[in-house]
This record gives C-alpha cells, structure tokens and sequence, in this order.
C-alpha cells in the first residue's frame, strides 16, 4: 500500500514539472502557425473525358477513408470524383472495429448514420485475458453524450452506407474502375489513367483535377510514386465468425493473451462475434489441407476462456476460416504537387488495436480543415507546400496510436522468456491500478486523449516507476536489479525502432513545439 503511494506522488510530481517546463518553454519557442492558404489562381479546370466537368478533385479508392473524405469535401462544395476499383459490397476480416474517437469524427462529418441500420454494435472497452484472470478496461465516457461509444460491424455494410451518401450528393460522382497510373507534368500530378467498362467493353481513361488524393489501402498501387514504402508483415489474423456466442464482457472487445500470440472477440452483429487469431510471421498453417484447422484445435482451443471454447470449436467445423497479412507502415511521404496520399495508402499499423479507421477519419478531418479556406486548388506548388502542415497536424494522434499497436503487438507476442513475461506482468499489473493508470491508456488507444503526446510521455514514465517498484520492493536483490535493468533494455529495444520510423521526417525542433504545445497550463 505504501508503494502505491509513493508511486502516486511521483507520478503528481512528474506532472508538475511537466507543466513547469511549459511556462518557460513558452518564452524560449515562438509559436509556429500553419502556413497561410495560398493565393488562389485564376485558372479554370478544363472540361476532360472520364472526369466530370470542373473536378475539383479526384479520390482513388471508395472504402472507409476515400468515402469519408469524398462525402466532406462534395459537402464543403467541391466538384470530386471518387474512382472505385469494385463498388460491389466488399467482404473482409478487417476494418470492423471503430473507437470512440473515429465515432465521434464520424459525427463530425455528419457520416454517424452510416453505423444506422447495419446491426452496429455498442463496444464500451476492452476485457484482457491472461492466465485465468480477467481485467476489464472500459472507455473513460462519462464526460461525453450517451451515443458516444465504439462501433462494431461488418466492414462492408459499413462502407456501402458511406458509398451511398457520397452517391446522395450532386457534386460528387461516384465510377467504377481502376486507376493504373498518376498523370504527371514536369513533376505535377494533373490526374490519372484509369480503366473502366462501358457496354461490356474495357476503356482506357483519363480524368484530370488540381488535387489527386490517393486512397486505395494496404495494398495500394500508386503509393510508390507518392513515397518510399517500408512495409512490414509481422503476424497474419486467421479470422472465424462464431454464432449465437456470449461474450464474457457484453459490448466490449476481448484480447486473450495465448501463446504464440494474440487472440481476439468482438461483436460485428447482434447474433455474430468475430475472432481474429494472430499468427506471428508471413507463412501460415494451411487451411486447404487442414493444417489450420489442427493448429485452431490443438494449439489455440485450449488456450480460451471456458464460455468462448465451445462456439470457437463450431466456428472451425463450419469452416469459412479466411485470412489477412497484417501490415504497418510509417508514413514517409515525398511532398507531391497536385497529389497526397491517405489512409492505409499513407500509413498502417498493426491491426491488433482495431484503430486504422480511426485514424484515417481523424486525418480527414484535419485535411478538411485545411482545404475549407482554399477557392481554388489549381496552384500546385503552393497547395503542397501548405499541406505539408497536415503531416504535422495529424501526428500526435496517429504516432501514439501507431507506436502502442506496435509496442503491445511486440510485447505480446512470441518469445516467452523470463524478461518478457516480466514486461507482460509489469503493463497488466499498471492497468490494473485502474483509475487514471488504465483510463489514460485506453484514453490512447482509443483516440480520446485530448494532449496524446504529453500522455503517452506521463504514462512511459509512470510505468517505468511501476516497473521499479514491482520488480525490486520491498527488497532489492541483485537478481531483481538485473532483470529490473533488462525489462527496461528490451522496453526500449521495441519502442525505440517505432519512434525512429514514425518521426524520421520531423525534426527535434518540431517535436518539442508539438510536445509542448499539448502541455496544460
């Protein structure tokens, strides 16, 4: 109990210098506004086969963000054309979990009815499982409406409902095709070629704007000339849907912490819960020759709460076991004139907590905001130069959110030796303080933290005292210090890569205004 104390006044102690450090940061640094719009030109869109009249802007890719972003900017009054490569419902395993932030974005852009009348489910928290116990981790809510909650659903209702409310509004031209390649003019994006089919027949297309933004997911075929993608595959999510199944935790998310990795529950309909197994690296068991099938009974089964065994084991029989290679990127984009990447297209992170779309709908509001000034968008060079501030804008959340599906993904998964298990105990054992020590994480997680990099900054360092106390009270010893040193060392080992991938394109310059802008005062 005395540690517990302790610890508390530390961590009040840390906050207080933190702010301290604010008020005198505030006269070292002058404040560095978003650079003003620029000037708008006089020019006019010519009319183009393939592109509606006045194109204001083209979007690449219908699903959750290219929807999202077309619906806001056709309501704002641009003329935009959304290129979709397949407008038929899509049918897939990820992308079915919204966070409490994403929710309240979507109401933002006026986009909450799409989780309408799809069978959405409420998700409050998460429910952590790890030998036997169980912790359960609900979203800090109550200083927000009723409504505020997570979603969950089945991705491609989700999207058709987006893909309507873009078709709803007359400035907003909605085609099938695919875009193969960007139009460039001495190193200006104009638009692109894309092919479609009129009558049965294949047609090759061209289609120009003054801005071309980029939206085509993980496994975009245009990032490339957008950027120099470093993509990593460390697991791959064999998914299942269990039927008539009750969740130990109504309304909340499940995370079993098994062996070899992760295991995964939420609800996507009223009478469906989906489960995602991770499986650690590129080659899976095969599931035509059953060899996934063994793995699910024999490795996996075993490893779930009692109430979850049973529906688990239908699923497997039933069959319909599918799979998807979890990707993460950071987002190093080449500053393009008349072009700009988003979405997964821009920047993946392990899809272990469930925040891609919520993500992408936090930077669409962001770009939103930046382009609501702007009349015109026909002087490239001056465009990307002032949407260079959306790569700094949209950083404090997506970094935080990026660096912890990363970090919990490394964690938790694989390499069951002693200090890794101690690592594991140590964050279980933080959480379970409850109180802000688990509000301020899922706070992180979930987007809800109005100053996520102070947070993320507090909660290293208040887990770090934890970890010394747990590990070494109420008596050190040499073995404890050494594995207290290595826990550190290898906390270190997994975090340190992320933040160098994720902040290679700022300076430390940056990074302290951004830091400090977020401090309280």
């Amino acid at each position: 109990m005395e540690i517990h104390y302790l610890f508390g006044v530390l961590v009040v102690s840390f906050l207080a210098v933190t702010i301290l450090f604010r008020s005198k940061a505030k006269k070292m640094i002058t404040d560095n506004k978003v650079a003003s719009a620029p000037v708008a030109s006089t020019a006019l869109a010519a009319p183009v086969d393939g592109s509606p009249e006045g194109a204001d802007i083209i979007v690449v890719g219908a699903g959750v963000a290219g929807s999202a972003l077309a619906y806001t900017l056709a309501k704002d009054g641009r003329n935009v054309h959304v290129i979709e490569r397949d407008l038929t419902e899509p049918d897939r395993i990820v992308g079915e979990l919204l966070h409490p932030a994403g929710y309240l974005k979507l109401v933002e852009l006026g986009l909450q009815d799409c989780v309408e009348d799809i069978d959405a489910q409420r998700v409050l928290g998460y429910a952590f499982f790890r030998d036997g116990n169980a912790t359960k981790l609900p979203y800090p809510l109550q200083k927000f409406a009723s409504d505020v909650a997570g979603r969950s659903f089945h991705n491609g209702r989700f999207i058709q409902r987006m893909r309507e409310k873009v078709s709803s509004l007359p400035n907003a031209q909605l085609e099938q095709g695919t875009v193969n390649t960007l139009l460039e003019e001495d190193g200006t994006v104009k638009g692109v070629i894309y092919k479609t089919k009129t009558n049965g027949q294949e047609l090759m297309k061209k289609a120009y704007a003054p801005l071309t933004i980029i939206c085509d997911g993980c496994f975009s075929n245009l990032r490339r000339t957008l950027c120099s993608p470093k993509i990593a595959v460390p697991s791959c999510f064999v998914g299942m849907v269990l039927e008539n199944c009750k969740l130990p935790f109504p309304n909340h998310g499940h995370v079993i912490f098994a062996d070899p990795s992760l295991i995964l529950f939420y609800p996507i309909g009223s009478t469906e819960v989906r489960c995602m197994v991770d499986v650690p690296g590129q080659k899976i068991p095969s599931v035509v020759n059953g060899e996934m099938t063994n793995y699910l009974k024999t490795v996996v089964a075993s490893q779930l709460p009692p109430e979850l065994y049973g529906p688990f084991i239908r699923a497997i029989e039933k069959g319909n076991i599918r799979s998807h290679p979890n990707r993460s990127m950071p987002a190093v984009p080449y500053p393009t004139p008349g072009a700009l990447l988003l979405g997964d297209a821009l920047n993946m992170r392990h899809p272990l907590t469930g925040a891609g779309m919520t993500v992408a709908l936090c930077d669409i509001v962001i770009l939103r905001n930046l382009l609501k000034p702007l009349q015109d968008l026909h002087d490239a060079s001056s465009i990307c130069k002032y949407l260079e501030s959306f790569y700094t804008l949209r950083m404090p959340v997506a970094f935080t959110i990026n660096m912890i599906a990363g970090a919990m993904h490394k964690v938790f998964s694989g390499s069951p030796d002693k200090v890794r298990n101690e690592m594991r105990r140590v964050i279980l054992g933080y959480l379970n303080l409850a109180g802000v020590f688990s509000a301020g994480p899922i706070s992180l997680l979930s987007g809800l933290s109005p100053q996520p990099l102070i947070d993320v900054v507090v909660h290293l360092f208040a887990g770090t005292i934890y970890a010394v106390f747990s590990l070494i009270a109420p008596f050190p010893s040499p073995n404890c210090i050494w594995i207290l040193a290595c826990v550190i060392f290898d906390a270190c080992r997994i975090i340190f890569p992320i933040v160098k991938a994720e902040c290679c394109k700022f300076s430390l310059q940056q990074w302290f205004q951004l830091i400090t802008r977020q401090i309280p005062i």
